[in-house]
């Protein structure tokens, strides 16, 4: 379905590419905020009850940067395949993986089958959310952008709220399920182990569910118009598939570096090894180099096939790394500060009862639904700078408070942590607003997939350290979650170096 003009698509086809992306973000937020649900009880459940907290803690940051390092890699592999084939057709693959991966996290035995296919399944995801932005934004006028790029990050946390809500639910009926399971014809083994530990694995299978939206987008989507036209130019057959051999070094060199804090002194004294800090930080720092390289690989190709000049090219991948380091900050700061709060409360440190994690989950996506719309829609209003940096710091302020303030289980934590999530998560309305404003419409899947999705390499990197920062707050996770929260003063200091792209239309 396209128009003949391709600055001015029709109503109809906004509206149904708006509609499958919205979908296609809600199921991001319910895959992402899947494992930080389900993780106590899965990983007590595959581990055995004879692991201390120290080894589920390492398990939990090990899992965590998996997913967040295949989100990354499939921002830029499903990125660079949205520019070659086109955003609806790669969008379609993208939410299939992930969507199936999860299903099938449903069957592990073991905690690295758990592992692996969370790393897989972020393949997909971290490629779905490149690619919707590139899809709305290049069908929308430009008038529109702040309020889509709210709903964007709006209806990616709407997705915790609905898989929080769903968790919330089979926890009050819990002994009603495995009979209604038992009429629908499940097996009966298959029924206890569905619902055994908190309902683990059926949150998982029910993460499965967006594999049906697929058929949404192969019927009913229409492909980008300004896609199509820089297609008709033959310029997107100067993506050769032969450059991903550049991601696939830079995932193999993320994977090292999980690799390098996730073992324990003992594995690496078996081979000779001194497994000192130094020696971890020096092999990280290689390893941020080569994933640096390999996942701008694919760019720095096309770029010199087009016979872009040397300065444009230059600009392009400074362009790439600042944006990677604006979205790192929040990305960090989500993933190694605001998710740990449910490892925080149920703990011997902060005894809550088990539906207290439910309730902060939907309470949490509830405000950052609100704070996605707010950060986008005032970015809009008042430009990108001013705004990113107010955000930094009412985001300091709030994490430290929530966790520096909060003693017991009551009705304040659940409303703090909805005040929490309002302000760290209205990055999330701001990125897909500006990102798309930095890059020409023939490497904006690629470059604002490796911007968003390279600050999950950092997240990951900074959520590996938790055990540690934990074991040097002698287990405190109030005071090492809020240490966490200095990172948004890093945020001050790169947002002083960024563009402001207020007014202007999205780069040809």
């Amino acid at each position: 379905m396209t128009s003949e003009n391709p600055s001015n698509p029709s109503r109809k086809a906004r509206w149904l590419a708006l509609a499958a992306a919205l979908l296609g973000w809600m199921f991001d937020g319910m895959e992402m905020g899947l494992f930080p649900l389900v993780a106590k009880s899965a990983l007590a459940e595959l581990m055995g009850a004879s692991k201390g907290d120290a080894q589920v803690n390492r398990w939990f940051g090990v899992i965590i940067a998996m997913f967040l390092v295949g989100a990354a890699t499939g921002g830029v592999l499903f990125g660079w395949l949205g520019d070659r084939i086109g955003r609806v057709r790669a969008m379609t693959v993208s939410v299939l993986v992930y969507s199936l991966c999860s299903g099938l996290s449903a069957a592990s035995q073991e905690v690295w089958h758990l592992a692996v296919l969370r790393f897989i399944g972020a393949l997909g995801m971290g490629g779905e959310w490149a690619l919707g932005v590139a899809l709305v934004m290049e069908l929308w006028p430009n008038s529109s952008r702040a309020w889509l790029a709210g709903w964007i990050g709006a209806f990616g946390n709407l997705g915790y709220t609905l898989i929080g809500s769903i968790a919330y639910t089979l926890l009050q009926f819990g002994g009603q399920i495995p009979g209604f399971l038992l009429q629908i014809g499940c097996p009966e083994s298959w029924a206890r182990a569905l619902t055994a530990n908190g309902n683990w694995r059926l949150l998982m299978l029910i993460g499965a569910i967006p594999a049906l939206s697929t058929l949404l987008l192969r019927l009913f989507v229409p492909e980008s118009e300004k896609w199509q036209a820089e297609k008709k130019t033959g310029r997107v057959s100067n993506w050769s598939t032969r450059d991903l051999i550049g991601v696939l070094i830079g995932a193999i060199a993320a994977t090292v570096m999980i690799y390098v804090w996730a073992t324990d002194t003992t594995q690496w004294g078996d081979i000779g090894f001194d497994h000192t800090l130094t020696l971890r930080i020096g092999v990280s720092i290689a390893c941020l180099i080569v994933v640096t390289a390999g996942y701008t690989y694919p760019v720095r190709c096309y770029l010199r096939r087009v016979g872009l000049p040397a300065q444009e090219r230059r600009r392009t991948l400074r362009t790439m790394l600042l944006a990677a380091g604006l979205s790192g900050v929040p990305l960090l700061a989500t993933w190694s500060g605001v998710m740990w709060m449910y490892k925080w409360v149920g703990s011997t440190s902060f005894p809550a009862p088990a539906e207290a994690i439910p309730q902060m989950q939907i309470s949490s996506s509830l405000g950052a639904a609100f704070g996605c719309v707010l950060g986008a829609v005032l970015g809009g209003l008042y430009g990108r700078r001013i705004v990113y940096a107010i955000l930094c710091i009412l985001s300091f302020v709030v994490m430290v408070g929530f966790y520096k303030l909060n003693a017991e289980y009551g009705i304040w934590l659940i409303l703090s942590a909805g005040l929490m999530g309002m302000t760290t998560a209205s990055f999330y309305g701001w990125l897909p607003l500006y990102l798309p404003e930095l890059f020409r419409t023939s490497v904006r899947a690629t470059g604002q997939g490796f911007a968003f999705n390279f600050g999950r390499i950092l997240a990951a990197v900074g959520n590996l350290q938790m055990a540690n920062l934990l074991l040097l707050f002698d287990n405190d996770y109030g005071n090492a979650c809020a240490a966490v929260g200095g990172i948004y003063l890093v945020g001050l200091i790169l947002i002083a170096f960024a563009p402001e792209t207020k007014g202007k239309p999205l780069p040809e």
